[in-house]
């Protein structure tokens, strides 16, 4: 079977950046998605179409089709007093907050200055090309009720 919209893909992948450097990856056929419903990023899923299983293959995904590029407005200077309690802020540290139109985002302080903490909203990876070499360990169909929930469910059935 190849890999089309509403289909169940089980994958091994390595991410890598640019320079070489390991960001992620799965080598043990637990990453699952189903095909079409927007569960990994536009390209790589979209690299993938007509794929089967056995299939390996070397993706380089830009920051428009991975996690966008990088937004400067999203890089924010706030004071130093919205982080009482946690007076061990430091760079790098990542926190959940909420985003003016109220949705929940993760930002992460990029800088702490004597009263004021740089943060930044944007995904860890916007801006960053991603390199993926995937291995297609197996291709099916997905059930009605994985369709209808716009997820892989276990092989029990639902699980969430």
């Amino acid at each position: 079977m190849q890999i089309a919209p509403n289909s169940v893909v089980t994958l091994h992948y390595t991410l890598k950046d640019n320079e070489g450097n390991l960001i992620d990856q799965s080598d043990d056929g637990s990453f699952l998605y189903l095909h079409g419903a927007m569960n990994i990023i536009p390209g790589l899923e979209n690299a993938l179409v007509g794929k089967a299983a056995g299939d390996e293959v070397s993706v380089s995904v830009s920051p428009e089709e991975g996690y966008g590029v990088k937004d400067p407005e999203r890089i924010q200077e706030v004071p130093k007093e919205m982080f009482e309690g946690n007076e061990d802020i430091q760079a790098g540290v990542q926190f959940h907050a909420q985003s003016p139109d109220g949705a929940a985002v993760v930002v992460t302080v990029v800088e702490v200055k004597d009263d004021v903490v740089v943060i930044d909203g944007n995904h860890a990876l916007a801006g960053v090309d991603l390199n993926f070499d995937v291995k297609i360990i197996e291709v099916r169909e997905a059930s009605d009720e994985e369709v209808t929930h716009g997820h892989v469910h276990g092989p029990h059935g639902h699980q969430h």
